[in-house]
C-alpha cells in the first residue's frame, strides 16, 4: 500500500474514531457564541472578532491530529498563519477589514474542514466518485 493510500485509511479510520469529539466540535463552532457573533463583531468594528482566532487553534490542532505524520496543505496553513496569532492594538481600527478578514477567513476555512471531517466521518472506504468535500479533505492532507 502506497504512502497516500496509507494515510488515507489512516485519515478514514481517525474520522470514524473520533467522530463525537469532532462533531462536539463543529457544535462550538457552530453556536451563537461561536459563529455567529464573530461575524457579527467584524461588522461592528469590535475587537471581540479577535477572539475567533482561538477556535481557529483548535480545529487546526484536531485537523492536524487525525494524520499527524502529514503536514496540512501549504495554501490551508498559510491562510491560517495569516489569521492568528493576532493582537488587538487600538489602531487596527485604522485598517479594519485588511487587518480583521484574514482573521474570519482562518476561521471559515478551518471550519469548513471541520464541517467536512464531521461529514464523511461514517465512510469506511473512499467513495467514488468522490463528493466535493471528501476531495477538499483530501487536498487538506496532500493526499490528492
Amino acid at each position: 500500500m502506497s504512502a497516500d493510500r496509507e494515510a488515507e485509511a489512516a485519515l478514514l479510520e481517525n474520522l470514524h474514531l473520533r467522530h463525537a469529539e469532532l462533531a462536539t466540535l463543529f457544535d462550538e463552532c457552530s453556536s451563537h457564541w461561536g459563529f455567529e457573533d464573530p461575524v457579527y463583531r467584524f461588522y461592528h468594528q469590535s475587537f471581540k472578532v479577535y477572539a475567533v482566532q482561538e477556535q481557529t487553534v483548535r480545529i487546526v490542532g484536531a485537523l492536524e491530529s487525525l494524520v499527524p505524520d502529514r503536514m496540512l496543505n501549504a495554501w490551508f496553513r498559510q491562510i491560517v498563519a495569516e489569521g492568528t496569532g493576532r493582537t488587538f492594538r487600538p489602531e487596527d481600527n485604522d485598517k479594519w477589514t485588511a487587518l480583521t478578514r484574514p482573521v474570519l477567513e482562518a476561521f471559515f476555512h478551518a471550519r469548513f474542514f471541520l464541517e467536512m471531517a464531521v461529514r464523511y466521518a461514517d465512510l469506511r472506504e473512499p467513495p467514488t466518485p468522490l463528493p466535493s468535500g471528501y476531495a477538499a479533505l483530501l487536498y487538506l492532507y496532500d493526499l490528492r
